[in-house]
């Protein structure tokens, strides 16, 4: 067949089968006397193969050095597809900073401390959260197991982290670098463990289920906290949740609740646990900040 023939095969153009000729990556069977290339069935399935390694990026002097036999092309495969999943890597990581720079505009100075942010190696993203528990515990005689614990769960991306993953630390990074964070944060750990803190908490992990539970429906069913069909629901969570610290439901015990509420039901601590469980691939954890504000604003009502 002449060239235009094999240009209409392959859906290639004359000029690059020309090309790809001189290059002697397919080179023509024959030519006619008046020197117009001729090529074959096995050209047009030779260009058809080029055609592809092109496609998967690989550059010309490696696709002629395999129709060369001079390699193989499962060891080129495996070199390329690694180098792919380096450029995949980048370009997730530059989605990402692009997205969250496109919400609001940025400085130069925001531009470059996003993209430094994102491309934090593991050790970095390790010293982040370790200056940022520095920040929350430091003078505050928290219980070291307990310290040791909250330390221990540091962001881990892994080395082909998702756009979700990603977008997790970036949003991750500003939280924990908000003063306005950090200083919640010391105030919920010298509630829990500074002088004068309560031994046990009249609001922890004893009442969460209970919460979980008689708030959830609460929530569920569209229950106004400060109505009256409120009162019984909170009479009854009330009273179980004093029952299960080992205390009593009276006046005193609600106003220590309700003053533990007034300071734990910012959305942003347990927002940071669902970034960590997003980064490191935890299961999901669950919203459940909406059902601690029912109970806060239903004892707010009850006590006036």
């Amino acid at each position: 067949m002449h060239i235009g023939e094999l240009a209409r095969r392959t859906g290639l153009s004359v000029k690059t089968i020309r090309y790809y000729s001189d290059l002697g990556l397919v080179p023509e069977v024959a030519r006619t006397r008046t020197g117009h290339r001729r090529y074959d069935a096995e050209s047009a399935l030779r260009l058809d193969f080029v055609r592809t390694l092109r496609e998967l990026g690989l550059d010309l002097a490696t696709i002629r050095r395999l129709l060369d036999q001079e390699t193989d092309l499962r060891s080129v495969a495996l070199r390329h597809a690694d180098a792919l999943g380096a450029q995949i890597r980048v370009l997730r990581v530059q989605r990402a900073v692009l997205r969250a720079l496109a919400k609001h505009e940025p400085t130069p100075q925001e531009v470059d401390r996003m993209n430094r942010i994102a491309r934090a190696t593991s050790e970095e993203r390790r010293r982040i959260i370790a200056e940022f528990f520095d920040s929350v515990f430091e003078g505050i005689p928290v219980d070291p197991e307990f310290e040791g614990r909250m330390r221990s769960a540091a962001p881990e991306l892994p080395d082909e982290p998702t756009d979700e993953q990603v977008d997790a630390w970036l949003e991750l990074h500003e939280l924990v670098s908000d003063p306005d964070f950090r200083a919640l944060l010391r105030r919920m750990s010298e509630g829990s463990w500074g002088d004068g803190a309560a031994t046990p908490p009249v609001v922890g992990a004893q009442t969460a289920e209970l919460i979980t539970e008689k708030a959830g429906a609460a929530v569920t069913a569209g229950v106004d906290p400060a109505s009256p069909a409120a009162a019984p629901i909170i009479d009854d969570l009330a009273a179980a949740m004093a029952a299960a610290s080992g205390r009593t439901d009276l006046p005193e015990y609600r106003r220590e609740v309700l003053a533990a509420l007034e300071s734990s039901t910012d959305p942003r601590p347990e927002r940071y646990w669902q970034l960590m469980a997003i980064i490191n691939g935890w299961p999901p954890i669950p919203t459940q900040t909406p059902l601690y504000v029912w109970v806060r604003d239903a004892l707010r009502a009850s006590t006036t």
